[in-house]
C-alpha cells in the first residue's frame, strides 16, 4: 500500500505563486510515475503534470510555462511549483501515484483558491 499526503493548498490573488507537496509513504519502491490532478467544481478530474520515475516530465497545455513538477527522493516528496496563477487555476489538487503492479493511488486532495 501506498500512502500520499498532500499540503500546501490555499487562497491566493491572481499572478501569485504556491507550491503544493506531496509525502509518500507506505510501499514506495514500486512506483512508477506521480502525478498530479486537478478537479474544478463541476467538471471532470483534469491531469496536471507527470513525473517519471527517471525525472522525465510532462504538462498539460493548460499548465505548461507556469508550473513545473519536482521531486526529493530522499523526503519521498513531490512538489508541485505554480507560477502565474489564473482564477481557472482553482480546484481541489490530487497527489496521485502508480505502482507498477498495484495500480493507482490517490491522496485526499488540497484546495487551491485563486483569486482577489
Amino acid at each position: 500500500q501506498v500512502q500520499l499526503v498532500e499540503s500546501g493548498g490555499g487562497l491566493v490573488q491572481p499572478g501569485g505563486s504556491l507550491r503544493l507537496s506531496c509525502a509518500a509513504s507506505g510501499t514506495i519502491f514500486n512506483i512508477n510515475t506521480m502525478d498530479w490532478y486537478r478537479q474544478a467544481p463541476g467538471k471532470q478530474r483534469e491531469w496536471v503534470t507527470t513525473i517519471t520515475q527517471g525525472g522525465s516530465t510532462s504538462y498539460g497545455g493548460s499548465v505548461k510555462g507556469r508550473f513545473t513538477i519536482s521531486r526529493d527522493n530522499a523526503k519521498s516528496t513531490v512538489y508541485l511549483q505554480m507560477n502565474s496563477l489564473k482564477p481557472e487555476d482553482t480546484a481541489v489538487y490530487y497527489c496521485s501515484a502508480v505502482d507498477r503492479y498495484r495500480g493507482r493511488y490517490w491522496g485526499q486532495g488540497t484546495q487551491v483558491t485563486v483569486s482577489s
